[in-house]
């Protein structure tokens, strides 16, 4: 597994809140300036798939691999390689934070990170 980059938050709004905003994926845009569109297929749960595509790249589908109370994991597959962005919370004291990891695997990955 090759991890591309990695970021955290921290904020007041609730748990539920940041999760209302990942679950709504037709709104990513308005929060993630990489983002033109995203489509979902079906409700925001484990094994859902999509079609995102980030600005100025091409289109490419995902799955939902997991979603709980704490943690939403989303996969997307390109030629070669599995684009993985891990979006956890960790809520304590009124305090919310938000992190996100990116991972890759597979025989292109190489090839992927350096591209992205």
């Amino acid at each position: 597994m090759t991890n591309i980059a990695s970021a955290q938050a921290t904020s007041t709004a609730s748990p539920d809140y940041f999760f209302a905003r990942w679950a709504d994926m037709a709104t990513w845009p308005e929060w993630n300036l990489d983002t033109e569109w995203v489509r979902l297929s079906g409700p925001f749960a484990t094994g859902a798939t999509g079609v995102l595509k980030p600005k100025g790249g091409p289109r490419v589908p995902f799955v939902v691999a997991s979603v709980t109370d704490r943690e939403f994991i989303d996969v997307s597959k390109l030629f070669g390689a599995k684009l993985t962005f891990a979006h956890a919370i960790d809520a304590d004291a009124g305090r919310t934070t938000v992190s996100v990891e990116i991972s890759m695997t597979g025989p292109m990955a190489w090839f992927w990170r350096t591209v992205l």
